[in-house]
């Protein structure tokens, strides 16, 4: 662990004083990547969305074992700066009850260095970061959320998020000939508590996360690959344990990933490959003699997807079909215990705050029957 933590510092100290030299000597903040301008200072922006979910789950044979309508999302955030190179977002979400969702404060004294403190999603996969309104199907692949701290197999994390400090930047500019287009290596690293949004750590260690994307001579190519190096923690006390397995003791929780993007604004090609080694502790206690006996688990969990979709554009109107493919395993010991999802959806803009989205999946299981899935989500943006 102290390597990790020193290659984090080796970044830092490389970082920290590239930033000062490549700041503009008027002291101008950057301009942005799409170049759009920058807020008035100390004006606050609101923002948000909402997304209005139905769901079908049916049999193989096509019978309806389930249906409901839900509120899947409802976000209000607050953004702004404090200053030239300062800038703030809190974000809530209020689909079921009150919950914090981001809260950070980012310091960006130039383009190839800024660094962020508080509560956002950590630089792991090309899809996480992608805000939920523009994903081209319903909602983020399983393995997405399986492994990257939304429904984690861990049992830890939620929403995508954390809580800790990072650094950010773009390096090796490429000018145009309206100056500044894009950078040819973009990063993010950082330290997390390791135990999702809104919780403090319970051990000692804390998690690494680290994303890099290269834009190899096409503003429009990104090939990323992210890591995760992190520990959890369960009950610790045996005290605590009842008749029966629980939780117990320290866990490993690493994941790695190798992915590809290509999007010109019009064809959006992505593919990732994710894998996630977890290591946990059983304990079962056995009450009739008092004594406790711990057992060593390991999970390892790998998976990949591949999407295709086009946007077809009519006035303010748009539409895109989207084709995804996607296998998870939780448990590689486990023979033919892989998932795999079949996706053919539609997405389609009648106004440019307001989607709607129309999936259908075709779930296979390779040890078990297969079902369908039928999902429409709306969603307006304001």
């Amino acid at each position: 662990m102290k390597h990790k933590h020193l290659i984090l510092i080796g970044i830092l100290a490389l970082a920290i004083p590239m930033s000062i030299i490549a700041q503009n000597p008027n002291g101008n903040p950057p301009r942005p990547r799409d170049g759009a301008p920058q807020p008035r200072e100390g004006a606050i922006k609101f923002s948000g969305f909402v997304q209005g979910m139905y769901q079908a789950n049916l049999s193989e044979d096509g019978e309806l074992v389930s249906n409901t309508l839900r509120m899947r999302r409802v976000r209000l955030s607050a953004s702004g700066n404090l200053g030239s190179k300062v800038t703030y977002k809190i974000q809530g979400d209020f689909s079921r009850s009150p919950m914090l969702v981001d809260a950070f404060i980012k310091y960006q004294p130039c383009r190839e260095f800024g660094i962020q403190v508080g509560q956002f999603k950590t630089p792991f996969t090309i899809e996480s970061p992608i805000n939920p309104v523009n994903l081209e199907i319903f909602d983020y692949g399983e393995i997405i959320q399986k492994l990257s701290g939304y429904s984690d197999v861990c049992g830890v994390g939620g929403l995508g998020r954390d809580i800790g400090i990072m650094a950010t930047g773009s390096l090796f500019p490429v000018k145009g000939e309206e100056g500044y287009k894009y950078s040819l290596v973009e990063y993010s690293i950082g330290v997390f508590n390791g135990n999702g949004p809104t919780t403090t750590d319970n051990n000692n260690r804390k998690d690494i996360v680290g994303r890099m994307d290269i834009h190899p001579g096409l503003e429009n190519l990104t090939l990323s690959g992210s890591y995760y190096y992190g520990l959890y923690k369960g009950s610790s006390d045996p005290a605590v344990l009842e008749e029966g397995k629980t939780n117990f003791g320290h866990g490993v929780r690493n994941r790695w990933t190798a992915g590809a993007q290509y999007n010109d604004g019009k064809l959006v090609l992505r593919g990732e490959y994710i894998a996630g080694e977890t290591y946990y502790q059983l304990g079962y206690f056995n009450g009739e003699i008092g004594e406790l006996s711990i057992q060593d688990c390991f999970l390892n969990s790998n998976g990949y997807y591949a999407q295709a979709g086009y946007y077809f554009q009519a006035g303010e109107q748009k539409i895109m079909p989207v084709l995804r493919y996607e296998h998870f395993t939780a448990d590689q010991a486990i023979g033919n215990g892989g998932t795999n999802w079949y996706t053919a959806g539609i997405n389609y803009w009648p106004l440019k705050s307001v989607n709607f989205k129309l999936d259908y999946s075709l779930v296979q299981k390779e040890s078990g029957t297969n079902s369908h899935r039928v999902v429409g989500i709306l969603s307006y943006k304001f």
